[in-house]
């Protein structure tokens, strides 16, 4: 009997705490364009972007970690279509490679060409932000 009591609590428990967990109410924060934010050791910010024949030009600072992979954790969402970064065509850009601890990197991280207005995001640490690129 108390066994049967016990599991009508837990799943009455279980419920409850899906119930909070759903995400109404939840927000998301969109930064605006040259804003930084703080991503576990690591500041960033999204310059500007621009568009090519064939990419997606975003320009980044990035600092607070030394020689971490400046491309990883980058990726642009435009519509339902998440991309992550590519290589950089030649000339369109400064190329990514490595963070400093000390001093901004600025460079130039590559995504598909695509239609519609991108928002940019950056995972780190457990971490996500995200920059509009209109106003």
């Amino acid at each position: 009997m108390w066994a049967l009591f016990c599991g009508v609590l837990i799943l009455g428990a279980g419920l409850f705490k899906l119930w909070q967990t759903t995400g109404e109410g939840a927000k998301v924060q969109l930064l605006q364009l040259g804003e930084s934010a703080l991503l576990g050791d690591m500041t960033v910010s999204v310059n500007s972007v621009s568009k090519s024949a064939t990419q997606t030009l975003v320009e980044v600072s990035m600092q607070g970690v030394e020689g971490a992979d400046a491309l990883s954790g980058w990726r642009m969402l435009v519509g339902s279509e998440i991309s992550e970064a590519q290589p950089l065509a030649d000339g369109s850009g400064t190329p990514c490679a490595t963070t400093k601890l000390a001093e901004p990197t600025v460079c130039t991280v590559a995504f598909p060409v695509s239609e519609g207005t991108p928002t940019i995001a950056y995972i780190r640490a457990g971490q996500q932000e995200q920059w509009a690129t209109t106003p």
